[in-house]
């Protein structure tokens, strides 16, 4: 059985809005869908589908991106200028460097820079 990954899909309270905070972010264009659904094809990594669902978020994401940038500080003005928000300091290791990031709707990513 041959399988790929479709899409990621991530629950949101305004699928619209979060589908364009991430096209400005990453590329791509937003789709709005039936039923409130949204999604961006971000190139070169995979579609983003965004669900509409009630209730906020309230805990840690247990799976979150992590988006390879050349430039990590640059990465993260960029993204907080779009509205994301940085969570402490970026993070240099032997496998690289690392800032943890906030999405509108507080859906942690991170840019990373492998080693």
């Amino acid at each position: 059985m041959r399988m790929s990954l479709h899409q990621v899909v991530v629950d949101s309270r305004a699928p619209a809005s979060l589908a364009r905070f991430w096209a400005r972010l990453a590329g791509g264009e937003p789709v709005d869908r039936d039923r409130g659904w949204s999604h961006v094809d971000l190139p070169g990594i995979a579609r983003l589908a965004f669900q509409p669902v009630p209730e906020g978020k309230t805990a840690k994401n247990r799976l979150h991106l992590d988006l390879a940038v050349d430039d990590v500080r640059a990465a993260t003005a960029r993204a907080a200028a779009l509205g994301a928000v940085p969570v402490g300091d970026p993070v240099t290791d032997d496998q690289g460097s690392f800032q943890t990031m906030r999405d509108p709707e507080g859906n942690e990513f991170c840019f990373v820079t492998p080693g």
